[in-house]
Parts: C-alpha cells; sequence; structure tokens
C-alpha cells in the first residue's frame, strides 16, 4: 500500500478506492491523532461538497470518528474555505471536508484540518496513517455513554458568508458579475454573498444534481464562462471548483487570469495601501516566470515553496507573509482564512476593481504571462514517483533542461492527487515548447506503463 494522503488530503475513486470501511477508518484514526490531548470529549465539525458519495463518506467517517469517543458536527455542503473558518470560529478540536476538488464525480476525497483550522503536517498524516495499518493497535474503543454523537447544523454557512463580506469596505453596485459555481459548494454561499455586496449576479452552473459537479464548468473549463461573460456584457467572470478553495477569472474581453495574474493584481494593490506584510507574496515553482518578472519590478518579494497549498501556507507562516497562492487559484489570504479561498479571492479582486476605477483587462498588465506548456502523463499511481528511474526519462529530461537553460525553464512533478506525471515547460516559442512537452509526457507515460 502506498501513501494514502496526497498533496489535499486523501483521494480516490469513491466507493472503489476510498471505500466507507476507509473513511471509516480515516474518522478512526483522525479523531484519536487530532484530539488525543484533550481532557475533554472532542468535537470535530464535517462538511462535503455536492459529489453524490459525499452522504455515504461523511456518514462512514462520522460513524469512525463517534467509535473512538468524539463528537461530530455535521454542517453540510459548504466550501472548504468555510469549513477552516468555522472550526476555528467554534473552537472544536477539529475540521473534516469530504470534498475531491476540482476532480469529476466518481472521485471524492477526505482533508482534515487542525483545531487551528489548518491543513495537517506530513508528519501528522503519517501519524494517522500508521494506526490504521497498524489496525488501530492500543486504541481504546468507549462504550455506553462515552460513545461519539452526530449534531446537525444548517445554518453555519450563512456564518461564512458574513465573515467572508466584512473583508471589504466597498460595496459592487454597478458591476456585473457571471459566476460560474461549477455545480459545487459555492452554489449558494458566492452567489448570496456577492449579491450582498451590491453586485449583479448573473449565477451558472449553480444547480448541483450529486452528479454534474465539475463537469465541463468550473474553474478548470473555462470556456462557457469566456462566452458568458462577453454575451452578458459584464465586468468580470468568476470560475469556482468544485469546493470553491480556488478561483480563476475572466476579464470584460473574455480572456481568462490565472491564480499568478489574480495574485499579482491584489498583491501590488495591497503593497500600495501599506497592507502587503513584507512586501511579499508566497508563490510555488510552478508559477508563471512572468509572475516572478513582476515582483522584481514592482518592489514585491516573491518567496517559493513546493507545489500544494498546504506547503504555500507553511511558508506564509514561517516567513510572516500574510498573501500567497498557486497558479491554479489557489489564494491564502491569511488574515481572513486559513486556507485558499475562491470567495475571499473574488471579493478581494473585486475590491481593486473598484479602489481603481480599471477594468480587469487594464489590472491585468500588471504582468505579463510568458508562454507556458503543461501536459499530462497518465501513469500507474504507484510509479508516479518514480519517473526518474527510466534511463530513458532521465536522459530526456536532462537534455531538455540544457535546451532551455537561459531561456526558459523544465519542471516534472507528479500529481499530488491523480494518477498523472506533470511536464511544464516555459520559454519564449509557444510552438517549440508545446512540441517538446508533448513529446516528453508521451516518453514518460509509454516508459512508465
Amino acid at each position: 500500500m502506498g501513501r494514502l494522503f496526497g498533496t489535499d488530503g486523501v483521494r480516490g475513486v469513491a466507493n472503489e478506492e476510498l471505500t466507507p470501511f476507509l473513511a471509516m477508518q480515516l474518522g478512526q484514526a483522525g479523531a484519536y491523532v487530532l484530539t488525543k490531548e484533550n481532557e475533554h470529549k472532542p468535537t470535530i465539525m464535517v462538511g462535503c461538497d455536492t459529489r453524490m458519495s459525499g452522504d455515504m463518506l461523511s456518514n462512514a467517517l462520522m460513524a469512525g470518528a463517534c467509535s473512538v469517543g468524539a463528537n461530530c458536527v455535521y454542517v453540510g455542503v459548504l466550501p472548504t474555505p468555510a469549513i477552516a473558518y468555522l472550526t476555528r470560529k467554534y473552537k472544536v478540536d477539529a475540521g473534516v471536508v469530504i470534498s475531491a476538488s476540482h476532480n469529476p464525480v466518481e472521485f471524492n476525497g477526505i482533508k482534515f484540518f487542525d483545531g487551528n483550522g489548518y491543513k495537517l503536517s506530513d508528519s501528522l498524516e503519517d501519524e494517522i496513517e500508521q494506526l490504521i495499518k497498524n489496525g488501530m493497535k492500543d486504541v481504546k474503543f468507549p462504550t455506553g455513554s462515552s460513545v461519539g454523537k452526530i449534531k446537525y447544523r444548517t445554518d453555519a454557512r450563512e456564518e461564512y458568508i458574513n465573515h467572508s463580506i466584512k473583508a471589504v469596505n466597498v460595496d459592487f453596485r454597478g458591476i456585473k458579475i457571471v459566476a460560474d459555481c461549477a455545480e459545487g459548494a459555492a452554489y449558494y454561499t458566492s452567489v448570496e454573498a456577492l449579491k450582498e455586496l451590491g453586485g449583479e449576479v448573473v449565477a451558472i452552473h449553480n444547480n448541483p444534481d450529486g452528479t454534474n459537479i465539475n463537469a465541463n464548468c468550473g474553474s478548470t473549463h473555462i470556456e462557457e464562462l469566456q462566452a458568458r461573460v462577453v454575451y452578458e456584457k459584464a465586468n468580470v467572470g468568476l470560475a469556482f471548483d468544485g469546493d470553491a478553495d480556488r478561483l480563476m477569472a475572466v476579464d470584460e474581453l473574455g480572456n481568462m487570469l490565472n491564480g499568478d495574474q489574480i495574485l499579482a493584481i491584489i498583491g501590488n494593490h495591497m503593497k500600495e495601501k501599506g497592507k502587503l506584510a513584507k512586501k511579499m507574496i508566497v508563490a510555488t515553482v510552478m508559477s508563471n516566470l512572468g509572475f516572478f518578472l513582476m515582483g522584481e519590478k514592482n518592489n514585491i518579494k516573491i518567496e517559493q515553496t513546493k507545489v500544494g497549498d498546504r506547503y504555500v501556507l507553511e511558508r506564509m507562516k514561517e516567513v510572516g507573509a500574510n498573501l500567497g497562492g498557486e497558479q491554479s487559484g489557489h489564494i491564502i489570504f491569511l488574515d481572513e482564512n486559513t486556507t485558499g479561498d475562491g470567495l475571499l479571492s473574488a471579493i478581494h479582486l473585486l475590491e481593486v476593481m473598484v479602489e481603481t476605477g480599471k477594468p480587469l483587462s487594464e489590472l491585468s498588465k500588471i504582468m505579463e504571462m510568458m508562454p507556458q506548456a503543461l501536459v499530462n502523463a497518465k501513469v500507474p499511481n504507484h510509479k508516479k514517483e518514480n519517473y526518474m528511474d527510466y534511463p530513458e526519462v532521465a536522459d530526456a529530461i536532462t537534455k531538455l533542461e540544457k535546451t532551455f537553460a537561459g531561456e526558459g525553464r523544465v519542471l516534472i512533478r507528479p500529481s499530488g492527487t491523480e494518477p498523472m506525471v506533470r511536464v511544464m515547460i516555459e520559454g519564449k516559442d509557444k510552438a517549440q515548447i508545446d512540441k517538446e512537452a508533448k513529446a516528453l509526457a508521451e516518453l514518460i507515460q509509454n516508459s512508465m506503463l
């Protein structure tokens, strides 16, 4: 058995890889590890996205947590950042989100937050995993009145909305917004928050039925939103993913803005207002070369870390930064929340538009995106970390790195959430990098199958 936890919790096809039995074990082990220091009876908050398998897995997980003596508070469908915030606000001992984020409906995932709303360290995840592998050895299972119970709450989403809208001191009257909710957890909270701030909201893909999450919509399928923004003559388009912890945007001309561009716009505005701690943004190795050039030009220090918003967060805490994020659209506003937050990202982006009076197409000129090719090689999940063990792959990567030295860069990494190796090449000639990335991805795929 390989490592259970990827870069964003435990993920797999629901009822095949991520079974109710595994969810129950994660509930037991997670509740035990995260609350074992407590003198009191621990409480764990649980929420999910709109996938049909969410009911099955959340109930299995809560049964596991109750079996080791923890109480659970079930808040139903809520964005991942809402669970992080509410875990802290209600002072519960841990939070759990049942979600596979941007993945298709057949997948699901389980991610944990500690009592402060932070994703777990690798060492805590390893401890949970070890407990499962050891068959919960030495764990005492209570009986009688000592087992846990479940409480159901339906009011939590309003508290998250109220918290989010307090982040800005402007209103969005006169701004027309097309919001793509990805048939996911943003379907209510994001639309209501933007309306409460005065925006004219056209909501699309906000009728989840349990099977349509991320289906040709949301932050990974932006084409319909681009067309709709132009058709509606809207000022901005906002694309959330299934659990609403990330955001992509579309300007009034229909051009897409990714996480790097959104970070650059908001970060520069925060710096000018004296609100960017240490004049610093934490980004990842996957950020576009143009983002780092933007930092140099605008006197903003860019710290780099490995891919995964929890690694961004760890670095932010280490260096005292209050803004960080990923090209994929996870943006963390540490003054307001402890994880990537699509709604806060949207609200702060609109805040810049209101306070500067500039359209998004003009604001986006703060950075020039360097041509970037990203191609995925599908490989067996248990082999994805070992791509450099194949001599032909290692030789091809070394050769490419020499080709692009000084004129771009080559970055190869296993996906933290899917059975893939990601090939990313940046350079000046789009046709060349597309061709080279495709060829290398095919080589990796054929060598490792």
